[in-house]
């Protein structure tokens, strides 16, 4: 029986690897518009809002043109930090992790390992799917909410980003039922269908087996 002794040496922190030389994937180019065109439109809610509300009854107060101006300069920066921000996204997926960067002013880099990722699944809403776009939601042990979205993806890339991540994890034995049954809806309908047809007939067999098995028992008692 051999000891070995626990080694725990310290590592230079110019030795470790810089996560920024790795090269992102641009979000899908109409991002963009949809980035804007959501922005916009919530700002321009605020604005009729404030027009409306001192013509309303029993309000007896009018601030005059200050609060639509103020939204107005404030929806104007928003949209433009949308454009920056839909222009600085990006992505990309490694051997064992996922990246995924955003963000202007506050800039934010999630790196995901494949380990820790539990369920895999996209999602869209009706303005994103009237752009064609899909986002990637992971999800980690214990995790109610996506522990990482991935915003901005045309639908073949979403759709290949989460077939991977869903084979990744399933190499690892992480991967459960739900997402084993996950992974088959990626494939064709015609597909399912034979395979269900196979495990029918293999049951089939097998209880047919059974019968002759039992049969010949009682012919050999008698």
């Amino acid at each position: 029986m051999t000891d070995t002794a626990f080694v725990n040496r310290p590592i230079a922190p110019a030795s470790l690897p810089d996560y920024r030389q790795v090269i992102l994937s641009p979000v899908a180019a109409s991002y963009l518009p949809y980035a804007v065109l959501t922005t916009a439109f919530w700002w321009l809610l605020l604005i009729v809002v404030s027009l409306t509300v001192p013509y309303l009854p029993r309000i007896g107060f009018d601030p005059g043109w200050w609060p639509p101006l103020v939204l107005g300069l404030a929806g104007i920066w928003f949209v433009l930090i949308a454009v920056l921000d839909a222009r600085r996204r990006g992505w990309a997926v490694r051997e064992h992790d996922l990246i995924y960067r955003s963000g202007v002013i506050w800039r934010k880099t999630v790196i995901l390992p494949f380990a820790r990722i539990q369920h895999v699944e996209t999602a869209s809403g009706p303005i994103e799917r009237l752009f064609g776009l899909r986002r990637v939601k992971c999800f980690t042990a214990g995790g109610i909410s996506a522990d990482l979205s991935i915003l901005g993806l045309d639908v073949d890339s979403a759709r290949r980003v989460r077939q991977y991540l869903l084979e990744q994890i399933r190499e690892d034995g992480s991967v459960d039922d739900g997402d084993a049954a996950a992974v088959n809806i990626g494939q064709a309908p015609e597909a399912a269908a034979d395979e269900d047809r196979d495990r029918d007939s293999e049951a089939q067999e097998g209880q047919l087996v059974d019968r002759q098995g039992k049969n010949l028992d009682e012919q050999r008692s008698d």
